[in-house]
């Protein structure tokens, strides 16, 4: 029986020296350099960078031999991962149905007015990202939003207002 040998994969050079890519690559070895751990390995990144942007997608997808294509789809799905610079505080409203139905428009319609800036964008001192969701899961509540993680429901434009002052 011929016994074969086990070659741990390469991974590629990190971009840069910054030393937050050595916590990207200890996430990804602790997990073999698998597919699998794509998700906690963006996670990684975004937590060490504050946003996922080309380059470290890129790495990724070779650490993992995985198509690039792949790691953008699971990256823009995701309602967690952000592609641009985030402000110091977040705003995430759902648009799913439930919400939508029940003036999710409205709320996001507010925080356009007041912060001068539409989902995707921050506001010009960096105080404020506002973001959409297709979904928090959080049906029940609608409509719903997340400001700087606590989850916020059956939300009134002036009540969802009042949260976010509470942070900005």
């Amino acid at each position: 029986m011929e016994h074969k040998r086990r070659v741990r994969p390469v991974a590629p050079k990190p971009p840069s020296n910054d030393k937050r890519w050595k916590l990207v690559d200890v996430a990804m070895r602790r997990n073999g350099y698998s597919g699998h751990a794509l998700i906690e390995t963006l996670h990684t990144v975004q937590d060490c960078f504050g946003f996922l942007d080309d380059v470290s997608m890129r790495y990724v997808a070779s650490s993992l031999r995985l198509p690039t294509s792949k790691v953008y789809g699971v990256a823009t799905f995701y309602h967690l991962f952000t592609l641009k610079p985030q402000g110091e505080h977040t705003c995430v409203v759902c648009t799913g149905t439930a919400c939508y139905i029940k003036g999710a428009n409205h709320l996001l319609e507010g925080i356009e007015d007041r912060y001068k800036i539409h989902p995707g964008q921050t506001t010009k001192n960096g105080s404020l990202s506002l973001l959409s969701a297709r979904c928090l899961g959080a049906c029940g509540l609608a409509p719903a939003a997340v400001v700087d993680g606590k989850v916020v429901g059956n939300q009134t434009t002036e009540e969802l207002l009042t949260e976010i002052e509470k942070v900005v």
